[in-house]
């Protein structure tokens, strides 16, 4: 039932109204070069979820989880709900973020949150992964959080995909409720492996092929 449903969403009734708001989307073909991955991207406004996850091969969609913190999502019980079913969302709890609905608490998975994603990983699923943490300010890419680093040295077969998003932000900006056509981009790049086995350089390594797609970008 599920995986109906988001064939509907994703394959059907979204692609369309993503082109008419203006968003682009180039290299779909390299999300099908891998069965497992994580699709690394920054991240300026909730249609970022929506354009990767229409990307998305119809197989694919019922095994990939964009990761969302419990900050924003997990603040009302119908808010879990409505991602977990129509977002496939996997909430995490962050130290600072603010407290949560209590009942909203009950449907949010309390381990940790790189204990919740390797979980993931390990049955052989995928994840949508924004390391800047947040929605930043319109093309400009923030500091990575190290947990991509993380994981990529936990399960170093499995690929990475880098993902530069452009013109988002200014069609739905953070706060805004209603979305305005402006030229956007979604450029998805080949599956690659992590080539350090520390951290901090697999979190660098991730950060630059992301801005090598927007150094591309820029120059045609």
């Amino acid at each position: 039932m599920k995986s109906l449903l988001l064939a509907i969403i994703y394959k059907i009734l979204l692609p369309l109204p993503l082109r008419f708001l203006g968003i682009k989307i180039y290299g779909q073909q390299n999300l099908k070069i891998q069965e497992q991955f994580i699709i690394v991207a920054n991240h300026n406004s909730h249609l970022d979820t929506m354009a990767l996850m229409s990307s998305l091969p119809f197989h694919q969609l019922t095994k990939t989880h964009p990761v969302a913190t419990a900050q924003y999502f997990g603040r009302k019980k119908w808010l879990v709900w409505l991602s977990n079913l129509f977002v496939n969302t996997v909430l995490i709890q962050r130290k600072e973020d603010v407290k949560i609905d209590p009942e909203a608490a009950q449907q949010i998975d309390s381990s940790k949150a790189l204990t919740l994603l390797e979980n993931k990983l390990a049955n052989g699923h995928s994840l949508i992964l924004f390391p800047e943490g947040t929605r930043g300010e319109p093309e400009k890419l923030q500091d990575f959080r190290k947990g991509i680093g993380v994981l990529l040295q936990r399960f170093p077969n499995i690929h990475y995909i880098p993902v530069f998003i452009n013109g988002t932000g200014k069609i739905l900006p953070k706060g805004a409720l209603l979305p305005v056509p402006f030229e956007a981009s979604v450029r998805i790049g080949k599956p690659q492996l992590k080539s350090s086995n520390v951290v901090e350089e697999i979190v660098s390594e991730v950060r630059n092929s992301i801005l090598l797609i927007e150094l591309m970008n820029n120059y045609k």
